[in-house]
């Protein structure tokens, strides 16, 4: 690593969720929340999980351990801004002194701004991303909050993060702030044994672009360093930790995604995806995501017409896994030129034959490698296949280019035509 400049940022902070993994996990969470200190607990699920068998092994570990509970399952598959203040209410009307959010990331999701907005009421905007919302720091501690993801995508067990669909603006933001990270990730991979094959491809997926996206990022020594360390971003940069995790993340879904999707009978697969989830939950919580969540906000929001195979809703929307890879190849090959070594070591993690391949290949191999495996498992093809057309192009660019947290970690810079023309290249990839 060489030295940065001397106004340049020198330092990297490793904030990580305490982790608990393995099968029947989730046979603790009540011995989990008593070391806590929660006596009433809110348990956020959605209708789907909340009838599936390990839900049971939930509740019966919170009344072993004498913990009260009451159940939120009105959760969104993809959460609004109104189905947020909606838990919101119901977390401050139930006086829990902890949370336990069961389910995939539009639960733990929820929780975090429940838990939030309950504990210091605000206007929804206050706390948004700037420079949708006003981006408010959150005033001081929440209340502990046990997540137990149930899909192997999201990393929401292991960030700080929480997103929603503002419908009124017809654009996705979020909150960030490393006081919404969850008090401790209860990962049980068990849980992934019954999920449906496209809902395995759309978290899947989303385990690989957040992986890819945090080794690729903007280098934490780019930065300016901050006047006093309270103003570190959270979303630091590519460094030395994180980059571990990525990898390690990018090799497992190279090497057990499809195999996950294809074959459900196939519990190692999942179960390694799993792992590779929360090793990248682990890694881009640290710092941070770039091109392709900027561009997913857009297209989850913008429209409502699609209608994901395998997810519960009746309602038309795109599930945040395929809203973020169908930009992934497109958005790969843009930032390539700004490091093509690194995107040459993601390709090869990620399963690419890169032999006899010149120094500049990377991002082509790797987007390459990236539509295989989409091929592979019969996901979108590309922007176009969610409901989208050329005549969107502008609208799609410029939903992106409001996410300016995240792509001020892209590792190049990255203008509002440059979004244009991503978009123009992820239309349709076959």
């Amino acid at each position: 690593m060489t030295t940065p400049p001397l106004d340049n940022e020198t330092v990297f902070t490793i904030d990580v969720t305490p982790i608990k993994y393995g099968a029947g996990a989730l046979r603790e969470v009540g011995q989990d929340a008593l070391s806590l200190g929660m006596k009433r607990v809110g348990l956020f699920t959605d209708k789907a999980v909340g009838q599936l068998p390990f839900m049971e092994t939930v509740k019966g570990s919170l009344t072993a351990a004498g913990i009260d509970f009451a159940i939120f399952d009105d959760v969104h598959v993809e959460p609004s801004n109104q189905s947020f203040l909606e838990a919101a209410a119901f977390a401050k009307e139930g006086d829990f002194d902890g949370y336990l959010s069961i389910g995939g990331g539009s639960v733990m999701d929820t929780c975090k701004a429940a838990n939030l907005y309950a504990t210091y009421p605000a206007d929804f905007l206050d706390y948004v991303n700037a420079p949708i919302g006003k981006a408010k720091p959150v005033p001081g501690p929440l209340k502990p909050h046990i997540a137990c993801p149930t899909t192997s995508g999201t990393g929401s067990e292991c960030t700080g993060i929480t997103i929603c669909d503002i419908k009124e603006l017809k654009l996705k933001s979020g909150i960030a702030s490393p006081r919404l990270k969850p008090s401790l990730a209860v990962v049980d991979p068990i849980t992934t044994e019954t999920l449906p094959p496209n809902v395995v491809a759309s978290t899947g997926f989303d385990v690989l672009t957040h992986a890819i996206e945090s080794f690729t990022a903007r280098p934490f020594t780019e930065r300016a360093r901050p006047q006093t360390p309270g103003l570190r971003p959270m979303s630091q940069g590519a460094n030395p930790y994180s980059d571990h995790g990525s990898l390690f993340a990018i090799r497992l879904g190279g090497e057990f995604l499809v195999r996950a999707v294809t074959d459900p009978s196939d519990s190692e697969a999942r179960h390694q995806l799993m792992f590779a989830a929360t090793l990248a939950g682990v890694a881009f919580g640290n710092s941070g995501v770039h091109i392709p969540h900027a561009m997913s906000y857009a297209v989850a929001g913008l429209k409502h017409v699609f209608k994901a195979k395998d997810y519960p809703s009746q309602e038309p929307f795109v599930p945040h896994g395929i809203s973020v890879t169908v930009n992934a190849p497109a958005a790969f090959r843009f930032t390539a030129s700004s490091n093509p070594a690194r995107h040459m070591e993601a390709a090869a993690a990620l399963g690419a034959d890169t032999s006899g391949a010149g120094s500049n290949d990377g991002g082509t191999l790797l987007a390459n490698r990236l539509i295989e495996m989409m091929k592979a498992t019969d996901f979108p093809n590309g922007v176009g296949a969610v409901g989208y057309g050329n005549d969107d192009i502008n609208a799609l660019a410029k939903g992106a280019f409001a996410q300016q947290r995240l792509l001020a970690n892209t590792p190049c810079p990255v203008t509002e035509n440059d979004l244009r023309e991503i978009f123009a290249d992820a239309m349709k990839y076959w």
